[in-house]
């Protein structure tokens, strides 16, 4: 950099002095609203900041939690256009040229983001989720089938095993059976198995459903694994599923190091993440009318994969950081040598310590971790059904009726504030009369198979 650039040099150094908000700060008032319960004024405050793939996730999960379905896949829609549109760009792009220039010299804030591997993964998750709740149980598979891919790609890249697909494995295998493929669900339940995941949850599947697909080997396996399998009723029953976000997932927050190095500075800066919050550990169906309880299992930990996934690329991070820093401790070195070298310096070391920020951008809604559980119910009967946190508070959601083999989705998000809950399928034959606001009932589509 020549010196005839400094007077820019200099400018720069002011504005980025004085606006260079992380992207935890840009979203603060909109993850307030989230937090708060006001999903509305969180989806509107997302829509204000940060690029079009955050954008998209974030507002989208606002919708989603607000049980505005359609809205909400539009919303992953627009952000995985946008995800998808960065990728396929041609390294000689001129935009992208400028924009890996740009983070090359200042941050890496400035490059457009795409999300991080397991927030592209999440991504799909949500999608499927959405069409499940919108009776979609065909593209529910197909967004599945692209969580895996995605998830596998990761794992390849990084030599390594997360351990993680829960929940892809989890929506999979519920569209598998209410499409009427049990044995495809078999195969998802069984991946769900060798990862470990939802001991409770999965044992109860593969043991039911070695029974109804005849797998007698297997069924004496899963016994000596789970415990002896109660009988198949002779009678088609209702189910309920239910699947649950707990709390926020974790920020990313700043590591810094500024060294003084001969009367000058060496800034160095890398992203990592916290642990994530919220108090809830588990939530419960619950079924007054039978004193029946049933806690859920934990499918998938997101904020121990996105500390995994982070720390597979932080060697990549701090390496361009480090890279950084030693350009801008040269053009510093540069500027001292000027006769005006001690102002320079100065004007150097400012733009340095201001300009070298870690990238803080991540998917700020998602939850902590993604649970589940499963009831079966008497078809053709009224059944109470309820939401609880154990010992926290209970959501009544109303008295339905399944039609035999028919599946109800009881689609929750514990936050601070509360569990907001919304529920996909059966016949609502009593409306608890004191049901809050953030419950529905009856949401539009079939999960009959």
């Amino acid at each position: 950099m020549r010196l005839q650039h400094l007077p820019a040099l200099a400018l720069g150094a002011a504005l980025l002095a004085c606006g260079c908000q992380s992207y935890n700060d840009r979203v603060a008032g909109a993850m307030g609203s989230f937090a708060r319960g006001d999903f509305t004024g969180a989806e509107a405050g997302f829509a204000s900041v940060g690029s079009g793939f955050l954008r998209g996730v974030e507002s989208g999960t606002a919708a989603f939690t607000d049980g505005r379905f359609g809205d909400a896949r539009r919303h992953f829609e627009s952000a995985q256009r946008a995800s998808e549109g960065l990728r396929d760009r041609a390294l000689i792009d001129p935009e992208e040229l400028v924009e890996d220039v740009l983070s090359l010299a200042i941050n890496e804030s400035q490059s457009s983001y795409e999300g991080e591997g397991y927030e592209r993964v999440m991504l799909h998750v949500m999608l499927a989720l959405t069409y499940l709740a919108e009776g979609a149980a065909e593209d529910v598979v197909v967004e599945a089938r692209r969580v895996d891919e995605i998830l596998t790609g990761e794992q390849e890249l990084y030599g390594t095993d997360y351990g993680a697909g829960g929940i892809g494995h989890l929506l999979s295998a519920v569209a598998y059976e209410l499409i009427g493929k049990p044995d495809a669900a078999y195969i998802d339940y069984r991946r769900m198995a060798d990862k470990d995941l939802a001991p409770d949850l999965v044992g109860a599947a593969l043991l039911r459903l070695s029974q109804t697909l005849g797998r007698r080997d297997d069924l004496s396996l899963w016994e000596q694994r789970y415990g002896a399998a109660p009988p198949v009723s002779a009678e088609p029953l209702g189910s309920i599923v239910l699947i649950g976000g707990l709390g926020l997932g974790p920020a990313k927050r700043e590591q810094r190091i500024d060294v003084p190095v001969n009367g000058g500075v060496f800034a160095w800066a890398v992203p990592s993440f916290g642990p994530g919050s919220g108090r809830t550990r588990a939530l419960f169906l619950e079924f007054p009318d039978a004193g029946l309880r049933v806690e859920s299992d934990v499918v998938e930990d997101v904020a121990a994969v996105a500390k995994e996934n982070l720390d597979d690329r932080i060697a990549l991070i701090a390496a361009r950081s480090a890279a950084r820093g030693l350009l801008k401790r040269q053009l510093a070195d540069q500027m001292r040598d000027n006769k005006r070298g001690e102002l320079l310096g100065v004007l150097a070391d400012v733009f340095t310590v201001a300009s070298e920020r870690a990238d803080l951008r991540a998917w700020r809604t998602l939850p902590r971790q993604w649970v589940a559980a499963r009831a079966f119910v008497p078809a053709g009967e009224p059944t109470a059904v309820a939401l609880s946190e154990g010992g926290g508070a209970t959501v009544p959601l109303g008295t339905f009726r399944l039609e035999p083999g028919e599946t109800m989705f009881v689609l929750a998000r514990a936050l601070d504030s509360g569990v907001v809950a919304h529920v996909v399928g059966g016949e609502v034959v009593a409306p608890e009369p004191n049901t809050p606001s953030p419950i529905s009932a009856g949401t539009p589509g079939s999960n009959t198979p």
